[in-house]
């Protein structure tokens, strides 16, 4: 069974917090390019590029990026020989940008690490910079979001669900036990 820990109202304000927060680390924000990681990375990045819009006044390119290709947990020959797979929409070019990298939940650091792949095999950014909504912990690889909207430790035999309304009909964040 699901514990709900964050409500939609407590999601919206980190995801303020995260837009605040970036623009307080960036001077310039004309070559800032936000790239939401599907799926629900995608909807978060957009949300955070309309409340810099609201704030700023400024219209910053949002892209999609897919990682299923760049996965290290997934093996199998047939899936990495589809030759049509054209899941990443970025508006722009990302080279000589900063890109602005949005998940929802960072966990062992391997999505993210994927991420990088994917990002790379699309330009030669000049910056990029990690943004999560949860930071749960139990990392494996030294990856470190520079924008967090909530730390919530877990145990490993958790599982945290974020959940967006374009989606799931409702925002919020669960914890639930993962079965043995």
């Amino acid at each position: 069974m699901a514990k709900q820990v964050v409500d939609a109202v407590t999601m919206q304000r980190a995801l303020t917090r995260i837009s605040y927060e970036i623009i307080e680390q960036n001077k310039d924000l004309s070559d800032l390019v936000i790239v939401g990681i599907k799926t629900r990375g995608v909807y978060l990045a957009n949300r955070i590029a309309a409340r810099l819009n609201q704030l700023e006044n400024l219209d910053v390119p949002v892209g999609d990026l897919d990682i299923r290709l760049y996965r290290d947990d997934v093996h199998t020959a047939d899936y990495r020989m589809q030759p049509d797979v054209k899941g990443s929409d970025l508006p722009v070019s990302i080279t000589n940008k900063h890109v602005i990298l949005v998940d929802d939940v960072i966990f062992t650091g391997r999505t993210i690490r994927a991420a990088l792949d994917a990002l790379m095999d699309q330009g030669r950014p000049r910056q990029i910079s990690l943004a999560v909504l949860v930071d749960r912990g139990h990392r494996e690889l030294p990856i470190r979001p520079d924008f967090v909207g909530k730390n919530i430790p877990t145990s490993r035999h958790e599982e945290i669900n974020v959940q967006v309304k374009e989606i799931d009909g409702q925002d919020g964040i669960s914890i639930a036990q993962l079965e043995a």
